[in-house]
């Protein structure tokens, strides 16, 4: 089902109006406490999260909203009923919020039986947005103006590998060796923090975004619907499309975000 004009603004205002209760906290000196798996949490994080929430529940009371700043208190038997959901990421990056680089963004998507169909990226710092639709195409909107994006097809060597400014790691740096290996080229590394390599993906700006690594399914779900819907894809190990809400946990296995599908990743992710 197409995402209505009416929905995709106000959940773009949503988004907005996350980004401007992250910057209230940035402006100012902040502490930083650790969850139980030792990632930073900030009153940004919660400020975001409570934005969101009430705003996505007004405007959607049918659809539950699972966050990341409250999915713990969400029972899985209940989740897993859930066919239709929001999948909220507040603050994507607070380890980079934290640095103060800008690098970090609020998440936002709609899943509908699995398989993510709408997502909304915003960085508050630069205040630039990206949103796409399954079927409706991925834009960057500028002012008020959308500008239509589309991955790089055909994908040309050196590669541009998104890497990720926080968790690279040497299975990544294996990667980008076997790539150099196959193109004859050595992969251009990019360093970006949260899902703005998404972004940078659908914009045409990276190739290769590779994870390795757990990741959470607020973490990918915005991105991957940008992607997907400038022409990319994101796949697990075996070739599939991530999916949502579909097991006991909320953790993504490995995945490779692709800007032009035909690229031989098979190859180079083999032995990681």
């Amino acid at each position: 089902m197409p995402v209505a004009e009416a929905l995709r603004e106000a959940v773009i205002a949503t988004a907005r109006a996350a980004a401007a209760e992250i910057l209230r906290v940035y402006d100012t000196g902040f502490g930083v406490e650790h969850k139980a798996d030792n990632s930073p949490l900030t009153a940004a994080d919660l400020a975001a999260h409570r934005c969101i929430v009430d705003r996505l529940e007004a405007l959607t009371p049918d659809i539950p909203v699972l966050s990341e700043e409250s999915a713990d208190t969400i029972p899985t038997s209940v989740r897993r009923t859930w066919t239709r959901l929001w999948v909220v990421d507040p603050l994507d990056g607070t380890r980079e919020f934290v640095k103060r680089n800008g690098e970090f963004t609020v998440n936002i998507a709609l899943v509908e039986e699995g398989e993510v169909v709408f997502g909304v990226i915003q960085a508050p710092v630069t205040g630039a947005l990206w949103h796409g639709a399954r079927g409706q195409g991925a834009f960057r909107r500028e002012g008020g103006d959308d500008i239509a994006l589309r991955t790089r097809e055909p994908a040309a060597a050196p590669l541009r590998v998104a890497a990720s400014r926080s968790h690279r790691n040497e299975r990544t740096e294996a990667l980008l060796e076997r790539i150099a290996a196959a193109t004859g080229a050595a992969g251009e590394p990019v360093a970006l923090g949260s899902s703005l390599k998404f972004c940078r993906l659908a914009e045409g700006g990276m190739d290769v975004y590779p994870r390795f690594g757990p990741t959470s399914e607020w973490d990918t779900a915005a991105g991957q619907a940008i992607v997907e819907a400038a022409g990319g894809v994101v796949l697990d190990p075996r070739g599939r499309p991530l999916r949502y809400n579909q097991r006991d946990t909320l953790l993504n296995g490995d995945f490779i975000a692709l800007g032009d599908p035909a690229l031989p990743w098979r190859d180079w992710v083999a032995g990681s």
